[in-house]
């Protein structure tokens, strides 16, 4: 019954993210992608911790790999806004 409750919270979070976003205007992507970054910083630090619990050699894979996928996202987020704010600043500023 446990699994089955994680599964429909998951569900349940991925239709309400996919619905707030769906609904954010152009302009605001960009704040929004730094608010994201900080989010993908916490999952990499829960990561972190579900790799240094891990016992099993299975456990120890799906938790390197779960750091490893967060680290990426985090730092691919801080990439991509860097280069979306680099879009608003003047040729002036540029050179």
């Amino acid at each position: 019954m446990e699994t089955f409750i994680a599964i429909y919270i998951f569900m349940l979070a991925a239709f309400t993210g996919l619905e707030v976003i769906s609904k954010v205007p152009a302009i605001l992507h960009t704040p929004l992608m730094s608010g994201s970054n900080f989010i993908h910083g916490v999952v990499l630090v829960g990561a972190i911790i579900a790799l240094g619990m891990a016992e099993t050699n299975l456990e120890k894979t799906i938790g390197f790999f779960g750091v490893f996928l967060a680290s990426g996202n985090a730092v691919g987020g801080y990439v991509v806004t860097e280069r979306m704010l680099e879009m608003f600043k003047s040729k002036k500023e540029n050179e």
